[in-house]
């Protein structure tokens, strides 16, 4: 615990200055012809923007972007993973139902509730799936821009071309994986010269979603089909899709934190740790022990019988005749024996 010097030991420099004369007396707060314009903005405090061009867009911005969206995209995504899990559920069900109605009759209620959950568990996933769709393309362009700034290059893929990446059929198999590996190697700060290594966590997910995207295609060409079969092998093919959409969002959750969290500006300079702010009451001091304390309880137990001897020899003169003064040069002489004092 740091204690404050005493003022007498400091310098004229650095002792304290008497406190100044009281303040005038309170006027009331100041007062305005009109509405002051000035003021500060509303929310937490942010970097200032500062681009290596002089983009007004600079990499503050474009990782507050990036936040933002994170910050959206993951709650959504969670969504996604839940709609997707009933869904699957559902589908497993009615598998279930279309096996047991080989022999025997079904429930109109078990068929109604199972109709009810395919109809709530696709509709709600597909709507989720949708709305994480359109933060994930933002995501990964404000991410794939805040990482290019990070690093002090210049992105190659333009705004349509990051987009079509997602959306076109067939390209959407390698695009999307390419860009996440190449905004990840920027984020890292390796050389720009060198080619993008996807980590273990980007090259996962590429996998679930190229399968992702070859499932729900494979969904989509077998509604066109017709026949008792056909429904049912469309049953199983819908409880895949559903089962890997939701590994996959939950995959999207891991990579957009890893993505997001190497973006993030490493702190600059030490951090100030406040030890005090003031005197406490009763705190000891490198040269003087707290208030209240015993004498003997503050002195190494060597020594405590040498100081309790010097308080007894200090206390007789007191208790006796006055001693005259003595000459400097004489001898003082031995002090009588205490018949109290125990040797050791």
């Amino acid at each position: 615990m740091a204690t404050p010097p005493d003022p007498a030991a400091l310098p004229d420099s650095l002792r304290p200055r008497p406190p100044d004369a009281a303040p005038g007396r309170y006027t009331g707060p100041p007062r305005y012809r009109s509405v002051p314009r000035w003021g500060l903005p509303v929310g937490p405090w942010r970097m200032p923007a500062v681009s290596f061009d002089g983009d007004p867009a600079g990499p503050s911005t474009a990782l507050d972007r990036v936040r933002w969206l994170a910050g959206q995209l993951v709650p959504v995504l969670w969504v996604v993973v839940v709609m997707s899990l009933v869904a699957a559920a559902a589908e497993v069900w009615r598998y279930a139902l279309l096996l047991e109605s080989r022999s025997d009759a079904l429930s109109p209620v078990a068929v109604a509730w199972s109709d009810a959950m395919v109809w709530f568990g696709g509709w709600s996933s597909v709507a989720a799936v949708i709305a994480a769709g359109l933060l994930t393309i933002s995501w990964s362009l404000w991410s794939y821009r805040a990482a290019a700034d990070r690093a002090g290059t210049r992105p190659w893929r333009s705004r349509r071309r990051i987009i079509a990446g997602w959306l076109v059929p067939g390209w959407n198999l390698a695009a999307p994986g390419s860009l996440l590996a190449e905004t990840e190697h920027a984020a890292l700060g390796l050389p720009a010269d060198r080619r993008p290594a996807p980590s273990r966590e980007i090259l996962v997910w590429w996998v679930l979603w190229a399968a992702c995207v070859l499932l729900a295609g494979l969904a989509l060409v077998g509604r066109f089909r017709t026949g008792t079969q056909a429904l049912a092998d469309g049953v199983v093919v819908h409880a895949w899709a559903d089962a890997v959409a939701a590994v996959a969002a939950y995959r999207t959750i891991r990579v957009v934190r890893w993505i997001t969290g190497l973006l993030e500006p490493e702190p600059r300079g030490p951090r100030e740790l406040l030890v005090r702010t003031g005197p406490v009451a009763g705190a000891p001091t490198p040269d003087a022990p707290a208030a209240g304390t015993p004498l003997a309880a503050r002195t190494r137990p060597a020594a405590r019988n040498l100081l309790a001897a010097r308080n007894r020899l200090a206390a007789r003169p007191s208790q006796s005749d006055p001693v005259p003064e003595r000459a400097v040069s004489d001898p003082a002489p031995d002090p009588a024996p205490d018949p109290d004092r125990r040797p050791g």
